[in-house]
């Protein structure tokens, strides 16, 4: 632990140095990770005894910037029609400030006075230092039922309360067969149950295409090797253990863009939905295709963007015509939910939305800006990256359970079909509510809402 602090100390300044630059004096390993210098049952010993203490000071960090209370909405749930969606704002203010002072203040005074919500600064992972993958417990223990497949690591467990992610098993909805809605039947795809909910619904192609995605394969903390964070030699994780039935478990992990390590900012996973009509991929990388990504993520976000790391663990490289464009061509054939009030060029029907939701579709096409990067005929996305410059509130080099709290850059346009079906929101997973994300957008644009305005925004919201 010493030795850590130690290292993040050294990063820290380095960073911070000269308006950000990096430092001639950073370690190597500062980019590539270090090979293990200790057997790993001291390894999973010391980490087993420092757990405890790593989970309370995540939780600590939670209760400290949000209220995590479970509030769902009434009459209001998720896509499969099982979980609540929960309601209100959940990020605290500092003392003494309200929503309506903040936003009547200049950026340059919020950062002066220190009161930029905690709750909107970047989310660390539970483990920063170390990172990597981490599942929640019911993608977990349905895995483990399913294959006899251990998704549980020895040093960190998931920190998100159930309430706070979205429904699960998540419906599955195809653009080739509409007519059929959900085709999971409420269950996790798996590998061992997937042929049967497919055949006579889908090609061989995308029937191949879904064995590869649901097929482990060697990943950084989940390996055969000694240098893993699971108890026995592991076959590794597959694409769909992070994007369950093509959505999002919630699931987090390290972006494999950014180095040093702590800058490294806290990737919440998301949706494979829509694919089919998104121009770039991943939040920083902007590959420009689904086979792009499909190939390249066995490198970076399986393991950390090291590809000498990869080599040693046993990576996958997937063959690019025979494996990559099936997977892809499967990807694509995955669609957003249901969304009955909307019309075919993605605006609300006014013969079946409800004033308040009109209302807000209003704001979100004026005063709120928001159709300026989540374009309606677009599946609600622009294809573009943007950089919010959110670093205007804070001052950097703030250090939070080892995160260095950098800009966070540009980022890339997600789409909004189905919002409610996929918290926490934002790319690092900071913002647990639609209210949250409304409260952010307008203090960071410098909006100045109404609270009808607010309200009417996280109403049409529903309805996408």
């Amino acid at each position: 632990m010493r030795k850590s602090k130690i290292l993040l100390s050294l990063a820290t300044m380095a960073i911070i140095a000269g308006g950000g630059t990096l430092a001639d004096s950073l370690p190597p390993d500062a980019t590539y990770r270090p090979l293990p210098t200790l057997p790993l049952d001291v390894v999973r010993r010391n980490d087993e005894g420092a757990k405890p203490a790593v989970q309370r000071r995540q939780q600590s960090l939670f209760n400290e910037r949000y209220d995590m209370s479970d509030r769902p909405m009434q009459g209001v749930k998720m896509s499969g029609g099982r979980k609540g969606v929960q309601e209100g704002v959940r990020v605290k203010l500092r003392s003494g400030t309200s929503w309506d002072s903040l936003a009547n203040m200049t950026p340059d005074d919020i950062k002066a006075k220190g009161l930029f919500p905690a709750g909107f600064m970047p989310l660390p992972h539970v483990k920063h230092l170390t990172g990597g993958q981490v599942f929640p417990e019911n993608q977990i223990k349905a895995i483990g039922d399913a294959e006899d497949r251990n998704l549980k690591r020895f040093d960190v467990d998931f920190d998100l309360p159930d309430h706070m992610t979205p429904e699960f098993p998540a419906p599955i909805f195809l653009i080739n067969r509409p007519d059929l809605g959900d085709i999971s039947g409420g269950q996790l795809l798996t590998i061992r149950n997937y042929y049967a909910k497919v055949v006579g619904v889908l090609t061989p192609v995308q029937i191949e295409g879904l064995r590869l995605l649901l097929t482990p394969f060697p990943q950084e903390e989940f390996n055969q090797t000694e240098d893993r964070k699971v108890a026995e030699q592991s076959d590794g994780v597959a694409c769909l253990d992070c994007h369950a039935n093509f959505h999002t478990n919630a699931a987090f992990h390290l972006t494999p863009d950014v180095r040093p390590q702590a800058s490294r900012f806290r990737l919440d996973t998301t949706s494979l939905r829509g694919m089919f009509n998104q121009q770039i991929h991943g939040s920083k990388r902007s590959l420009r295709s689904v086979e792009d990504f499909t190939e390249f993520e066995q490198r970076t976000a399986y393991f950390n963007g090291d590809h000498v790391s990869a080599t040693r663990k046993g990576v996958h490289l997937p063959d690019r015509p025979n494996q990559v464009a099936l997977m892809a061509q499967m990807q694509n054939m995955i669609d957003f939910p249901p969304a009955p009030k909307l019309d075919p060029l993605g605006r609300l029907d006014p013969s079946k939305a409800s004033a308040k939701e009109l209302a807000g579709e209003k704001v979100f096409m004026e005063k709120g800006k928001c159709a300026t990067c989540h374009i309606p005929q677009e599946s609600f996305m622009d294809h573009q990256m943007h950089d919010l410059k959110a670093e205007r509130f804070y001052k950097l080099g703030q250090v939070f359970n080892d995160q260095v709290a950098m800009p966070d850059g540009a980022i890339k346009t997600f789409t909004l079909r189905g919002i409610k079906d996929s918290p926490p929101y934002m790319h690092d997973g900071r913002l647990m509510t639609l209210a949250d994300t409304v409260e952010y957008f307008n203090l960071v644009l410098g909006l100045k809402l109404t609270a009808d305005e607010k309200d009417s925004l996280v109403a049409y919201m529903l309805a996408l």
